[in-house]
């Protein structure tokens, strides 16, 4: 999930160099929009921790960001505190309990286009708002509605609609009225300097921060929720809301030279993937290849494609399939990976993976990194999975739900909307969470 971070605020003195860009001496936080990474940094400056400002920040997005930011869908976060201590905090939507293996396919056994990444169908159990409870019980300092009152009060302020934000919605516009009906907020031309306020969003937030998670998972918006997604022919119940749970997970942890990297654990695909490339080329003298040159490229490549060879055909939700990590992410087997390797020729993909490997690079999904003045570092990588999730959009709690059901596969073997090809290890089943690219 590459992301491009557009905007950096910071609490001390700073420097802005072209080789380096902007440097600062204590704390920082880099999301996609000013106004969220504005308010995480004033969590910062209110004495609040790298902890605080996440929750700040995630809450901002949700308003600012609807893109991608959200409290409807779910994610993952990192992170590595002052004194050393490293974890990771998954929030990933679930299946719900109805889900089946074969729900996405039409009596011939095809995939029915479209039907996992539009509309109610395509939606997960939601982990956001959990993530934001677990993290503040575990991690915080400051009060709840130090937290969520900034991104009340930026609902109701409103959005100021930029170039960016308003040649996204022209282009989903139609979509979304034709999944949300002509009576949507967002059936309307936006042009660049409107402000779109959230109020429904607001108070949607006013009532999570004064009854808690049980407000989202059991409580009024819970009912309202399930039964706008029924009314859409949904099929998350109650119980699906009432039964979820974040876990935390231990961070995938390697070594790349002289670095220290600390990544994601599947169901995230990131933290094996990103080790195996890393540990495939780490053999080559990369810094004389020349960046962007031939040889650079073509070892970057090869070494992608065996990764993702594997990442399509082994992973899987770990509590549902047994994940060989240890294999995956060893000296011997990926020095024997890359031995088919040569700078002379590609290797054809028949002799690197069990089918021909797809990726496609998405910006549907956003993430934030946050240093705070303590040296606490929290990195989050959250999504709706597609632009605006799956383009359906509850007026009555303002905001878009989620389509990460495409996430699993529909059929193994079968490409997901991002050219992603599963194996069985990622096919759908109730409570599962799908594999994460």
């Amino acid at each position: 999930m590459k992301k491009c971070f557009i905007l950096f605020l910071l609490i001390s003195n700073s420097i802005y160099s072209q080789e380096k860009g902007l440097v600062t001496d204590k704390a920082m936080v880099v999301s996609a929009r000013e106004e969220a990474s504005k308010i995480g940094i004033d969590i910062i400056k209110k004495g609040g921790n790298a902890f605080d400002a996440m929750i700040a920040t995630h809450l901002a997005l949700a308003v600012a960001y609807p893109y991608a930011g959200n409290i409807s869908g779910g994610g993952f976060m990192v992170y590595r505190k002052a004194n050393g201590d490293t974890g990771t905090l998954d929030f990933r939507e679930k299946a719900p309990a109805k889900a089946y293996k074969n729900m996405y396919l039409d009596k011939s056994g095809k995939v029915i286009a479209n039907l996992s990444t539009d509309g109610a169908l395509a939606v997960g159990v939601p982990g956001s708002v959990a993530a934001i409870f677990e993290v503040h019980k575990k991690f915080c300092k400051l009060s709840l509605t130090d937290l969520f009152q900034p991104a009340i009060d930026l609902a109701e302020k409103g959005i100021i609609v930029t170039e960016k934000e308003k040649n996204k919605l022209d282009e989903y516009r139609d979509v979304i009225v034709k999944i949300s009906g002509e009576k949507t907020l967002y059936n309307k031309t936006y042009q660049v300097g409107d402000t779109i306020k959230y109020l429904a969003l607001a108070n949607t937030l006013k009532l999570i921060l004064k009854n808690g998670k049980t407000e989202f998972y059991k409580g009024n918006t819970a009912k309202k929720l399930v039964a706008f997604l029924k009314q859409k022919n949904g099929i998350i119940s109650r119980k699906d809301l009432a039964y979820y749970k974040v876990i935390w997970r231990k961070p995938i942890n390697f070594k790349y030279k002289e670095l220290n990297v600390i990544s994601m654990a599947p169901p995230s695909s990131g933290g094996i993937t990103l080790a195996q490339i890393m540990k495939m080329i780490e053999p080559y003298e990369v810094s004389k290849l020349g960046h962007n040159s031939t040889q650079y490229m073509q070892l970057l490549a090869e070494a992608e494609r065996r990764a993702y060879a594997d990442r399509n055909y082994f992973l899987g939700d770990p509590d549902f399939v047994n994940i060989p990590q240890k294999q995956l992410l060893s000296d011997i087997y990926l020095k024997d990976r890359m031995k088919s390797f040569s700078f002379d020729k590609a290797t054809p993909s028949s002799e690197v993976s069990h089918g021909d490997v797809s990726v496609y690079e998405s910006d549907e999904t956003t993430h934030y990194s946050i240093v705070d003045t303590e040296g606490n570092a929290v990195a989050v990588t959250t999504t709706l999975n597609g632009a605006y999730g799956s383009k359906l959009y509850c007026d009555e709690l303002g905001f878009f739900l989620n389509n990460q059901m495409d996430d699993f596969s529909s059929k193994p073997g079968v490409p997901n909307h991002y050219g992603l090809v599963g194996a069985e290890a990622n096919s759908i089943q109730p409570k599962k969470e799908c594999l994460v690219r």
